[in-house]
């Protein structure tokens, strides 16, 4: 074992990715879907044999610095493994394209949750294979974000700890192991029981509430990892399913703050779990959804005939809005069933467009969801409250302790560079789909659901949705890039190409 774990980083992934596929082909079997089966069987074969020379040829291999290669694996992986994940959606769908099972598989591991396929022209193994993929990405960043980024000050720490991205944060627990891959090895052992049980618990959960197996699987997977994918379309397909809705919807937690995560790591468990500022802010947050809704029928719509009783609208409205707001605030993007009796209801022409700001604060750091982070927006709003305070007492004193300030202070002044960092990404993205035909409405909304890995964006944020499917290679190629910007986060990237970093 401890040999394996001197392997690159990049061929541990292989492997295991070459496993998963063995997952689907059984699941084909069992159906007995032979040509899907044997598809994903000879692909799983295929990559562990190419794992294992790579594995053979790289053993000896050291690099000069091993934290900023894992760093560079990070970046890898998103250009390397949705590319071997795409060969099973080749030999199954032999009418499509690469770029369109690129993509596909792109969208899923970086849990962004775009399709371009109907979903009765896939068959089930490989809506399987789709919700695997996002499941193990949700896992790949979790991981990423414990074991790779907080030792880098990166993903969110450098809020906290106040220092520079790539400077580290010595004293926290997480760096007492210095060996990257020793590191690795201890989060995957915290991280992966308390992931997969909770994954198992939702599937338990929804199939016991009426979902059918594979779709309770996939909605479960869909939900812990924050990708949103779905095998009939999402929770909303099925109306006469509320249950389902509030136990997804009671698990979103773990995607809006990592102190619900029962594991240590990057937490203060000083203060109960109902003062946390991220929980909080996303409580602020989304009740804002339904209020805005439910006034707007009260002065606007109120006088217009309606066929729904008042009562009836007001828990429509709620429920649709609240659970809405909170999946599309963690950028899971499951849509209620009552979603579009909500808008109805409350007469708002385009309330898609508080789901697009909702998706760009994005749920809590170090945890499956993208977005800027609520902390980092929690930052900004006690650092405005601070200078406001400043202006009517000057020789006032910020209270609540060191760690309160650091958050005021140097936490809020790196919330601001991401947050800008973040808006020239759109501004870049949207340019870019403008160069390739794409109007400004759409192109702007795409770039969203690229960087917030909210891809279903596409169908909620226009009163017309934007099919994934007919869009151009150079489109698709544009989003795919988007999407692993959005997922490694802009200052990431910057760490990995930063001049100081050559010289290590």
């Amino acid at each position: 074992m401890r040999r394996l774990l001197q392997l690159p980083l990049i061929v541990l992934l292989l492997g295991i990715t070459a496993l998963a596929n063995w997952v689907p082909a059984l699941h084909a079997a069992m159906l007995k879907d032979a040509p899907t089966a044997q598809a994903f069987f000879y692909a799983g074969l295929l990559l562990l044999v190419l794992s294992v020379m790579l594995g053979l040829a790289t053993a000896s291999w050291q690099p000069r610095n091993l934290a900023r290669s894992h760093l560079a694996t990070l970046a890898g992986a998103y250009l390397v493994l949705p590319v071997v994940m795409a060969l099973p959606f080749l030999q199954i769908l032999p009418d499509t394209s690469f770029t369109n099972a690129w993509f596909e598989m792109l969208s899923s591991f970086t849990t962004t949750g775009a399709t371009g396929y109907a979903p009765d022209r896939l068959p089930e193994s490989l809506h399987l294979w789709r919700a695997i993929a996002g499941w193990m990405g949700g896992f790949f960043i979790l991981l990423a974000a414990y074991a790779i980024l907080a030792p880098l000050n990166l993903g969110g720490t450098e809020v906290i700890s106040g220092r520079l991205p790539d400077r580290g944060t010595s004293g926290a627990p997480y760096t007492r192991i210095y060996d990257p891959s020793d590191r690795i090895a201890r989060h995957v052992g915290q991280i992966f029981p308390v992931y997969a049980g909770l994954t198992l618990a939702l599937w338990l959960g929804l199939y016991l509430a009426g979902e059918t197996a594979l779709t309770a699987l996939v909605h479960a997977m869909g939900t812990l990892s924050t990708s949103g994918i779905s095998a009939a379309g999402g929770p909303e397909s099925n109306p006469a399913l509320l249950l389902d809705e509030a136990l997804i919807l009671g698990f979103m937690v773990f995607a809006i703050t990592r102190r619900a995560v029962p594991f240590v790591g990057l937490i203060d468990r000083s203060q109960p779990l109902h003062r946390d500022p991220e929980l909080r802010t996303a409580l602020l947050l989304t009740s804002a959804v339904p209020l805005v809704l439910l006034l707007h029928h009260a002065l606007v719509a109120a006088a217009a005939p309606d066929e729904i009783s008042m009562i009836a609208g007001i828990a429509a409205t709620f429920w649709g809005a609240l659970f809405t707001a909170v999946s599309f605030l963690t950028t899971t993007g499951y849509e209620s069933a009552h979603w579009g009796q909500a808008q109805a209801w409350s007469g708002l022409q385009a309330p898609g467009m508080m789901l697009l700001g909702l998706s760009i604060l994005g749920g809590g750091i170090a945890t499956t969801a993208g977005g800027v982070k609520l902390l980092r927006v929690y930052a900004l709003l006690r650092h405005g409250e601070r200078e406001l305070e400043r202006l009517i007492h000057p020789s006032s004193i910020g209270g609540s302790g060191p760690s309160a300030r650091k958050l005021r202070g140097e936490g809020a002044y790196m919330a601001w560079v991401f947050f800008m960092l973040f808006a020239m990404s759109i501004a870049a993205v949207v340019l870019a789909l403008s160069m390739a035909g794409i109007d400004f409405q759409s192109g702007l909304v795409l770039a969203i659901a690229a960087l917030t890995t909210t891809g279903q964006l596409a169908d909620v944020a226009q009163i017309q949705p934007i099919a994934y499917g007919p869009l151009s290679p150079t489109v698709k190629l544009i989003l795919g890039v988007a999407m692993i910007i959005g997922r490694l986060e802009t200052l990431a990237l910057i760490a990995l190409f930063a001049p100081q970093g050559w010289r290590r």
